[in-house]
């Protein structure tokens, strides 16, 4: 798998079961309204299953140096041919959060995705009010295109999402 000088990238595993559910409950204060991760050992093998789907993706960011998972990145509902295109989803767990370590990760995931994977876009919807998310993937080159009102429900409530996008050529 790919690596930077301070991540890596790695498949989601069984072996990180353990590691991930318990990042998962330190986190939850981070994470909440904006993203529900998987927090049982049923939620997390459903996971598993759906990143051994054709269209989806899923990387762990982890430390070079010391091999911790920092956050999750997504690439979903993949389509080929003519399309070529997916969303993007992401989310760090603490202590590594602001820390770069994400930026560091995606990084290295679009490479992968506009590289071997071949894609010309992807999409990644943002609740406005998750301000260091949004800082991330602009400084990363993503554009906003707009606003989707009660786009996704997550924590049991509909809520809005900017759509923001990069194109491969858009891409360093």
């Amino acid at each position: 798998m790919k690596s930077s000088v301070r991540v890596c990238l790695e498949r989601p595993s069984l072996r990180r079961e353990a590691e991930f559910l318990t990042l998962e409950r330190v986190s939850r204060r981070l994470h909440r309204p904006w993203v529900t991760a998987p927090s049982t050992r049923e939620a997390y093998r459903a996971y598993l299953a759906r990143c051994r789907k054709r269209s989806n993706r899923s990387f762990f960011v982890a430390i070079q140096e010391t091999r911790e998972i920092a956050g999750v990145v997504n690439i979903s509902e993949i389509v080929r041919g003519s399309f070529r295109s997916a969303y993007l989803g992401y989310y760090a767990f603490r202590p590594h959060a602001a820390r770069g370590l994400m930026s560091a990760g995606l990084s290295l995931v679009l490479d992968h995705a506009f590289g071997e994977m071949e894609l010309h876009r992807l999409e990644a919807n943002v609740q406005p009010g998750n301000r260091a998310s949004i800082r991330l993937i602009r400084r990363l080159g993503f554009r906003r295109e707009g606003l989707s009102p009660k786009y996704l429900k997550i924590g049991g409530r509909w809520r809005d999402h900017e759509r923001w996008a990069i194109l491969a050529e858009d891409w360093r």
